[in-house]
């Protein structure tokens, strides 16, 4: 018989059935199945969620709508901190791949951010998308080199601009310059 132990303990199986409505008077739930007599709630369909208040207008619409998110168009970033890039051999340098690799960071196509938490240690080349301010100084006092990358996604200028005088853009077509 096994040992038995707070660490071995297990909550009891659920034994407690789904409650049956509408099956007779005698299980207590027959006829309305627990709803009474007419009414609203009594009729399928008839709960109106949390912020319903009887088709009087609900308050999140009496309020006035204030402020502004960025929630829908803010820089996302995968974040390390200075402490984190120690976990890599000597002589690698920190890139969002070899990050990913050694499971510091997440694998994906977010942007990298390296924060100025814990101690740059030995002397490394880090390339990431942008460094905080005490990120940089640590890295440069430490003997390393902080090396910008270009944004994911983002185009180079002007690859993506038509031709001049090819009509592409919103305004009226110009003439190509001579």
């Amino acid at each position: 018989m096994p040992q038995i132990g707070l660490e071995s303990l297990r909550p009891a199986a659920p034994n407690h059935g789904r409650k049956r409505v509408g099956r007779g008077p005698g299980s207590g739930h027959g006829k309305t199945s627990g709803k009474g007599h007419k009414g609203q709630k009594a009729r399928s369909g008839g709960v109106k969620g949390p912020a319903f208040e009887g088709g009087q207008l609900p308050l999140q619409r009496r309020l006035p709508k204030r402020g502004f998110t960025n929630a829908r168009f803010a820089q996302e970033w995968r974040i390390v901190n200075l402490g984190f890039l120690s976990r890599l051999p000597e002589g690698v340098d920190a890139t969002p791949d070899t990050l990913a690799e050694a499971g510091i960071v997440a694998r994906g196509t977010l942007p990298l951010k390296v924060l100025g938490d814990g101690d740059a240690g030995a002397p490394r080349t880090v390339r990431a998308h942008a460094f905080s301010e005490a990120a940089r100084r640590k890295i440069e006092a430490a003997g390393g080199t902080a090396i910008l990358l270009p944004r994911p996604g983002a185009a180079s200028q002007g690859a993506d601009a038509p031709a001049e005088g090819s009509g592409g853009g919103d305004g009226p077509p110009t003439a190509p310059t001579p």
